[in-house]
Formats: structure tokens, C-alpha cells, sequence
């Protein structure tokens, strides 16, 4: 079964790094805006295959020419006004452990496996989750500080804002702080941020403008959410404090350095599936 969720509407810019999307239905906006740059209108749009909370169930993204596109690889980093692009991927208050497949070719949404059985958290996620596209945490590059690994994914984003985002909806989004999660001594970042059009956004510009309620919520979430399946609690690098906004885009740009390696073969893939490499930014 197949179904057309999200139609939306790109402009490419004559300047390979300018976009605008514009989305229709229940879809989300996003726009990426340059000047006096002369566009050429075309479109992609979402569909999902297969029935939700089954195995078979994959979201995934085309182009105006019906090409399947990846949501990790296609999908710019950089929004507008040093924003950022958020992939959701679990939209807030729900369970179903959705992500973007980064082994499969185009890299569908997919709900997550574990020994055969799809993987749903014990209660719901109270904030939107999801990733930004064009990163990568590394597993060969060891941390100078915290002395582990990456955790062989894209950087996740803990979105705080009042509203659910659609799955596999694209959400600008600022950045406010990082926490630097261990999981099975594994280095898996979660960026702390806040959709541009949100009301709050005005508000919140760095960490210490997020309440101490939200940021020890989302960290001991985050602690405690795999002990029900008889694991260890997570740990937290620099005393289990969030790095500042500044921090937080060094960490980025990182991790989108080492999705360039990547990409452009310098780094070995291994069973990542990468796609083609047109050009890299």
C-alpha cells in the first residue's frame, strides 16, 4: 500500500546552496531564502509504504521527477538565519522508536528493530525527536575529552517546542545547547533546540534561557528511558551539563565535516548506504 503524505514545493536557486520549500496540507513549512536569485519551481513529496507498526512500514521522500531522494543526504543542513533542518522523526507524545534508516538504500523512515521485534519506547517521548540531516556521528574518531566513539548516526535534535511536528516533516530549528550522552560507551549527542516559529523562540537564544525543568527532564528521560528492558542507566560527558549554543554549533559543524568525509569516500562507509556523490558543500 502505498499513500502520498506530504506534497511540497522546492525552489532551486541559482546558487547551489539556496532553497525554499514550501509545503502543502498538513505538511510543514520550511523556506530557505537568498536574494535577487532566479528560481525554477519543482517538488517533492513524502509516501509511505507498507501499514504503521509493522515491519515492512518504510516513510520515504521523491523528487519532482518521481526519484526517491535521502532525507539524510538530500535534505540541506543549514536553514535560514543560522537555523538548522530537523528530519522529525518521533513526533512528540508518542512511543513508536521511528528513524531514518541509515543502512538502507535512500534511507526511508523506518521504525526501529531489536532481536526481530519493533522497538517502542515504554512511555511516550514528551518533546519532538528527530536528526540533522547532512551530519554524522563518527565511530572511528575518538573524543579528546570524553575518550569514546561515535555512535555511527546522524547528530539527534530534542525539538522543545508546544506543538507536534508531523513524522518526516523538515522543521527549522535554533539550536540552544548539546548534552553529551554515553550510551553503552558510545558518544551520541543530543542537540537541544526550538522551531524558529515558535513562539518561545523569541525567548530562547542559548541554554541558560531553557527552564532547569525542561533541560534535567530531557536529561533524565534520556538517563533512565532503557532500564525497563534491563539496561544499564546512560551517563552524560562534562558533568552531565549542557555546552552553550557556541559549543553547540562547533559540535555541528563537526559532525557535518565527518558526514563530508564520509560522502566523499574519505571515510570508509561500511554498511552505511551513502548514495551518490553529486557535490558536497
Amino acid at each position: 500500500m502505498k499513500i502520498a503524505l506530504t506534497s511540497v514545493a522546492l525552489f532551486a536557486l541559482t546558487s547551489r546552496s539556496a532553497f525554499a520549500f514550501s509545503v502543502s496540507k498538513n505538511a510543514h513549512a520550511y523556506r530557505y531564502k537568498t536574494p535577487s536569485a532566479a528560481a525554477a519551481l519543482f517538488s517533492y513529496s513524502s509516501e509511505q509504504l507498507g501499514e504503521a507498526a509493522t515491519e515492512s512500514f518504510r516513510l520515504k521522500f521523491k523528487d519532482e521527477g518521481g526519484s526517491t531522494i535521502s532525507p539524510w543526504h538530500d535534505i540541506p543542513l543549514n536553514g535560514d538565519g543560522g537555523s538548522y533542518n530537523m528530519v522529525v522523526e518521533i513526533p512528540k507524545m508518542s512511543k513508536a522508536k521511528m528513524e531514518v534508516a541509515t543502512k538502507e538504500e535512500s534511507n526511508p523512515i523506518a521504525q526501529d528493530m531489536k532481536k526481530g521485534k519493533l522497538r517502542d519506547y515504554h512511555g511516550p517521548i514528551f518533546w519532538n525527536y528527530g536528526c540533522l540531516p547532512q551530519t554524522w556521528e563518527d565511530p572511528n574518531v575518538k573524543h579528546p575529552e570524553l575518550g569514546c566513539f561515535g555512535d555511527d548516526d546522524p547528530i539527534d535534535v530534542v525539538e522543545i517546542g508546544s506543538k507536534a511536528l508531523d513524522m518526516g516533516s523538515v522543521k527549522e530549528v535554533k539550536p540552544l545547547g548539546v548534552l553529551a550522552m554515553i550510551d553503552d560507551g558510545e558518544l551520541d549527542w543530543k542537540v537541544l533546540a526550538i522551531a524558529t516559529d515558535d513562539p518561545l523562540a523569541e525567548e530562547y537564544n542559548d541554554i541558560d534561557d531553557v527552564p532547569e525543568a525542561v533541560k534535567s527532564g530531557i536529561r533524565e528521560w534520556f538517563r533512565w528511558y532503557k532500564t525497563p528492558d534491563d539496561k544499564p542507566l546512560n551517563g552524560f560527558g562534562f558533568d552531565e551539563k549542557y555546552l552553550d549554543v557556541a559549543e553547540t554549533k562547533k559540535v555541528i559543524e563537526e559532525t557535518h565535516q565527518a558526514w563530508k568525509d564520509l560522502r566523499s569516500g574519505k571515510t570508509e562507509a561500511g554498511k552505511l548506504w551513502t548514495g551518490v556523490l553529486s557535490s558536497v558543500e
